[in-house]
Parts: structure tokens; C-alpha cells; sequence
């Protein structure tokens, strides 16, 4: 693989020297012939008369029809557009290079791209569309570079389905993204066969254009059995509500109730949306799950989910699971209450010190706003290196939140803290830090503080942030 424009200068030269294509480059990675295809004109962008080192080696033959495949490569390349164009003429001696008249099509002189388009226009085939699809997409960013999508999507129409069914699979996601758009405005898949792709495949895009889709032919086959479960078992939480709101056209409302305490917020909001349109009441099932402290079978979605559509007296469900066993549960009740504005500073404290990150990171957001009510020793004891990661993270934060002396003295003391991004949080808040206004401090522990830190400092900076804290010079 060609890394950038200085490989692709040393491929030019070996070409020029008669290596062969396949050996000099990959021929399946579109990157390879753009960085080819850069590297040869390069130098015409720096010099006003230039000659490249592979052309002052070994120029090119007047004749391009006496060029073998590796130096007609070059001429399709070449700074001048009428060996360019010339080579054009040439290229169909040898069909490797048509990658190379793809990029042609999009070329910046018109002679040149008119006869490129011509010549793809004339070649490309169902077989040479598969491989040159990735090629095509990424030229098709280019100004003047949509004639090839419209041809490559003209051909494909014209593929057999099991040809078409390849671009499936492909690893590039633009090229998965393209095969979708085009069966699904063809109408291509069947609604099972959409909700199979929107489930199995990795990219978000095409997820959501074959959930849609799936959801949209239904009206067609009411392939319901064969669509549902499998949008409904999705990871993506896009997918998975879209299932969730079907479940009111398929008339199977009741089966939305389960996803009210869904882990995802998008799909809790669709079920309490299907589950109020047949007459429920989410906020009473999920008082219902709520009003069960002890239940370790608790799923966090319904502790949040209640915060989502309650109210603030049902935070006194809310409070009795800060104490759960499951951390995920407790978690939630801190963000439920969090959302519900009924975050007790008192209350929440003790959570600080929760053996699991999650419960600590949905405390420390919680307490943001009420930083400065905290004991700040208290606090300080927790940034030091006997404390779990996740509590010296949280306590800083609380911290830095607070500012004054306080924060800088914190800052510092994680200056040499073992793990590598708390140093350098720490060494940032340092070097934002100014003094409180009205806040009384003494002058000497702050300019002990700044000189400990004087690393992170310009002299002329360390001097004026000491000014500015009456510590003197």
C-alpha cells in the first residue's frame, strides 16, 4: 500500500524503470492509484517548469502506442493533458489501467474528461463494476466526479442478483451504503431480507436506511413474523425502536411494554409512545418495577425511565436504590434524580466512593453544581494514590469545579499522580488556574504551588499568574 504522495513518487519511478503494475502497486486499494496518480504530477504543482526525477530517467516514448502497461500508466497520469488525453486513446490495450481512466472522468480539463467518460462509458461491465465500485465512490466526491456513480449505478442495475448480492459483503462501507440505496430504490430485498441487513451489518447508515426500508415494504407483504423479531433483537438502538414502533401498526401493541426498560433512551421513548397510544400508563409500571428496592432482578432501564416521564415525588422511589446491589441500578437512581433536580449533596456523598466507575462518574455529574458545599479536605484526601482511579477522577473534578486554592492545590498534588491521563487533566488545570475573586488565600502556599508546577509555566506567565495571586515574585 502507497502511504502518501512520496510512495507513490518512488512507484512512479519504478514503473518508469519497467516494473510491473501488479508488483508495484495494489491494484484492488483505490488509495494506491490516487496516490499514484498524485505523485506523478506533484512536482507541476511546486516548479513552473517542471520535469519529474521518473521522467528525466526515463522519458516517455513520443509514440504512447509503443508504451508497455507500467509507462502508459504514467502518460494517463502525466501533467500534461494532451499525453493525458492521448493515452486515453491508448488504454484499452490494457484493462488493468482502468482504474486509472475512473479517475480520468473527473479530470480538470475537459478534453480529458470527455474522452475518459467514453472510454468508461464503453467498458465498464457487471464484473469490472464489482471490483472498481470502491474506486468510482471515492473519485465521486470529486467536483466533476458524479458521471462515474451514475454510470457504476447504471451498470449495476443491469447485474445479475447474485453479481449485485457481492457489493453486500463489501468491506467498504460506501460501497455497502451504495448497494443498499440501490436495492432499496429498486426494491431489490424483500422486507425480511432488509431486516436481516439492518441487524447484521456494522454501519449506522445502512442500518437505518434497511430498518426504514424493512418498515416501509411491510405494506406491501405484512411480513411481520419475519421482519419484527429481528429489529427488535437488534443491537443498534435505532433499529431497535424502529421495531418498537411498528409494534403499534402491526397491532401488537401489549409486546412494547418489555422495552419500556430498555438500556437505550430512544428506544424507552417509542415504547412508552406505543404503550400511552393503546390507553397504558408507563409512569405506573415503572413505579410498579421501582417500588421493589430489593429486587435484584431490577433493570436499570426502568429505574431511568421513570425519571424520564415522572415526577419529583418519585424520587422517593428513586432514593432507597442509591442502595442496590447492582451498580448499574444505582447509577441510574443517581441520574433519575439528577434529572428530577432532587440531587441531596448530603445524600449523594457517600456514593463517591462506590467501588464501580459508573455509579462514581453519574455522582460527580450530579454534585457538579453544588461542588463548593462539599468539605474540600474531604475531597482532597480522595485525589490520593491509595484511592481507586475512578475516585480520584471524580474528586478532582469536584475540585477543579470549585476552584480557588483548593483546586490548585489539588492540580498540583496529581502532578505526579501514576496514571498518565489524570497528569494530564492535572497539568491543565494548573495552567488555567487563576485566582478566586474575593477568595482569601495565602500568598506564599499558592507561590509554593506555582513554583512546584513552574514546567507547565513561561517564566513571564509564572510571574504574572503569581502577581496576580499576591505572591510576589
Amino acid at each position: 500500500m502507497l502511504e502518501d504522495v512520496g510512495d507513490g513518487t518512488a512507484a512512479a519511478e519504478r514503473l518508469a524503470g519497467g516494473a510491473p503494475l501488479r508488483d508495484t502497486l495494489d491494484v484492488t486499494d483505490p488509495a494506491d492509484w490516487l496516490a499514484l496518480d498524485a505523485a506523478v504530477r506533484e512536482v507541476a504543482w511546486y516548479h513552473p517548469h517542471p520535469v519529474p526525477s521518473w521522467e528525466q530517467s526515463a522519458p516517455l516514448h513520443a509514440d504512447l502506442s509503443r508504451l508497455g502497461e507500467s509507462r502508459l500508466a504514467l502518460a494517463l497520469c502525466h501533467r500534461d493533458g494532451r499525453i493525458r488525453q492521448e493515452a486515453l486513446r491508448q488504454s484499452g490495450r490494457y484493462p488493468g489501467l482502468l482504474p486509472l481512466v475512473v479517475i480520468r472522468c473527473a479530470d480538470w480539463a475537459g478534453p480529458v474528461r470527455e474522452h475518459a467518460r467514453r472510454v468508461l462509458g464503453e467498458t465498464l461491465d457487471a464484473g469490472s463494476a464489482l471490483d472498481l465500485a470502491p474506486l468510482i465512490l471515492r473519485v465521486g466526491r470529486r467536483d466533476r466526479g458524479a458521471f462515474g456513480v451514475e454510470v457504476l449505478g447504471q451498470v449495476l442495475r443491469r447485474a445479475s442478483r447474485g453479481q449485485f448480492a457481492v457489493l453486500f459483503a463489501e468491506p467498504d462501507r460506501a460501497v455497502r451504503r451504495f448497494a443498499y440505496r440501490l436495492a432499496v430504490e429498486d426494491r431489490l430485498l424483500r422486507s425480511a431480507e432488509l431486516a436481516r441487513a439492518a441487524v447484521t451489518d456494522q454501519d449506522s447508515v445502512v442500518q437505518d436506511l434497511c430498518a426504514t426500508a424493512a418498515l416501509a415494504a411491510l405494506g406491501e407483504d405484512d411480513d411481520y413474523e419475519g421482519v419484527l423479531p429481528l429489529l427488535l433483537s437488534a443491537r443498534n438502538p435505532r433499529t431497535r425502536s424502529a421495531g418498537v414502533t411498528a409494534l403499534r401498526r402491526a397491532e401488537r401493541s401489549e409486546e412494547a411494554e418489555p422495552f419500556l426498560r430498555d438500556r437505550s433512551a430512544l428506544v424507552r421513548a417509542c415504547a412508552r409512545y406505543v404503550v400511552r397510544q393503546r390507553g397504558g400508563d408507563p409512569a405506573a409500571l415503572y413505579r410498579e418495577w421501582c417500588g421493589a428496592p430489593d429486587d435484584p432482578a431490577l433493570p436499570p432501564g426502568a429505574v431511568i425511565g421513570l425519571a424520564e416521564c415522572g415526577n419529583r415525588a418519585d424520587a422517593g422511589l428513586l432514593r432507597p436504590l442509591l442502595a442496590h446491589p447492582a451498580a448499574g441500578v444505582r447509577a441510574r437512581a443517581v441520574a433519575g434524580l439528577r434529572a428530577l433536580d432532587c440531587a441531596d449533596a448530603e445524600r449523594l456523598r457517600p456514593l463517591l466512593d462506590d467501588p464501580a466507575a459508573g455509579v462514581v462518574r453519574e455522582t460527580v455529574a450530579a454534585l457538579l453544581p453544588s461542588a463548593g458545599e462539599l468539605p474540600a479536605d474531604w475531597l482532597l484526601e480522595r485525589t490520593g494514590s491509595e484511592w481507586p482511579r475512578h475516585v480520584r477522577v471524580g474528586a478532582f473534578r469536584l475540585l477543579d469545579a470549585r476552584g480557588g486554592v483548593v483546586a490548585l492545590r489539588a492540580a498540583v498534588g496529581l502532578l505526579q499522580d501514576p496514571d498518565v491521563k489524570l497528569r494530564t487533566w492535572a497539568a491543565q488545570s494548573v495552567q488555567r488556574w487563576h485566582p478566586s475573586p474575593g477568595e482569601r488565600h495565602d500568598g506564599a502556599e499558592v507561590g509554593e504551588l506555582l513554583d512546584r508546577s513552574r514546567h507547565l509555566f513561561s517564566d513571564f506567565v509564572l510571574r504574572r499568574r503569581k502577581w496576580e495571586a499576591g505572591a510576589g515574585s
